[in-house]
């Protein structure tokens, strides 16, 4: 049996998350850099690329970019983006990253983090992380907030995309947040669960402690407001590599 990773992050997410656009992607990344103190051409390691939207933008603002994904299928449209190839693209999990590079910076976007069952697995992707980072490295890891997660979570929505129905029922259950994603199309009905672990500050700020990462800064959002558990839509922790 398939985890739920390696089924879901196919053909139909590019049809799922079609929304999410290039320019969302460039604006997320300058607040980003400001927070980074990065000089030009710094090596910048994207884990969990996806589509390739962010780590694109970086190569943009003149980082050299590698960007990572266990999806083939993602990767495939990072590589179509990537005209001039301007990215160094690989194949990996992120808790096993497969390259022994040293990096200025790590970034992990888009909830692209607490995939796993137990909390050892998790905290293997912040070993990892903290493992090819340069001493003095700086990361991002761009997390939800559990608690409005939790507070505010939408049962149900429906929309439609280029003629197919696409269903979306969320929950809560055992720690994680779950998405089952009904997609149905003039020739039949596909069925796909996304979860991710609900992490909060403090179980964040034992596990990078514990990958002997010191955290910064935490924001609610990539307006640099302070992280509020009670109001923020995103949990985003910035930090780095001591000496």
């Amino acid at each position: 049996m398939h985890n739920w990773y390696e089924e879901s992050f196919g053909e139909d997410y590019l049809i799922v998350y079609k929304h999410r656009n290039l320019q969302n992607a460039y604006d997320e990344v300058k607040k980003m850099i400001e927070w980074l103190h990065l000089p030009a051409k710094s090596s910048v390691f994207d884990l969990c690329c996806g589509m390739g939207r962010h780590s694109m933008a970086l190569s943009e603002f003149g980082y050299t970019v590698t960007g990572m994904d266990l999806s083939n299928v993602l990767l495939y449209e990072a590589k179509k983006l990537d005209k001039d190839k301007k990215v160094s693209w690989i194949h990996g999990d992120m808790r096993k990253i497969p390259t022994n590079e040293s990096f200025d910076a790590v970034v992990n976007l888009f909830t692209s983090f607490g995939y796993f069952e137990s909390d050892h697995e998790n905290s293997k992707v912040l070993i990892e992380l903290s493992r090819i980072l340069k001493p003095n490295g700086k990361f991002i890891i761009d997390f939800l907030n559990a608690n409005v997660v939790k507070e505010q979570l939408v049962p149900y929505s429906e929309r439609f995309s280029e003629g197919v129905k696409i269903e979306e029922y969320r929950f809560i259950e055992q720690g994680f947040v779950k998405k089952r994603i009904i997609i149905t199309d003039e020739n039949q009905k596909r069925t796909y669960i996304e979860k991710v672990k609900l992490y909060d500050l403090p179980l964040f700020k034992h596990m990078i402690s514990s990958a002997k990462l010191q955290l910064d800064y935490v924001f609610g959002n990539y307006d640099q407001t302070p992280f509020d558990e009670k109001t923020s839509p995103r949990l985003i922790l910035v930090g780095h590599k001591p000496d």
